[in-house]
């Protein structure tokens, strides 16, 4: 059973940062292409960020471009979201994500990932 769990939420002042973590089990599941997305409340999820399987290429929304940073550590099987500047519209729930399909023009699409976390709460305060 592949479980994806995130951590690093919180509350934080705008202008502050903050460091997502998700981290796959078992150690030995892999993905070529893992992502985050966000929801935040009576809105849809949308696409943050992805990472394709060496790293070497990234997609990021243009709303965090500058911002926000997504890494992988495959041997730790990890995946990060550095998240600096934060601003109260950064506020909603943020999922890590994982897909089976290489990095390509859909990694922006939800339903290119089969593997999501439970979410963790991102709060911004003004």
């Amino acid at each position: 059973q592949v479980q994806l769990v995130e951590s690093g939420g919180g509350l934080v002042q705008a202008g502050g940062s903050l460091r997502l973590s998700c981290a796959a089990s078992p150690r030995t599941f892999s993905s070529t292409t893992r992502a985050w997305f966000r929801q935040a409340p009576g809105k849809e999820r949308e696409f943050v960020a992805a990472i394709d399987w060496s790293g070497g290429s990234t997609a990021y929304a243009d709303s965090v471009k500058g911002r926000f940073t997504i890494s992988r550590s495959n041997a730790k099987n990890t995946l990060s979201l550095q998240m600096n500047s934060l601003k109260p519209e950064d506020t909603a729930v943020y999922y890590c994500a994982s897909s089976p399909v290489p990095f390509g023009p859909a990694v922006e699409a939800p339903n290119e990932y089969l593997y999501w976390g439970q979410g963790t709460q991102v709060t911004v305060s003004a």
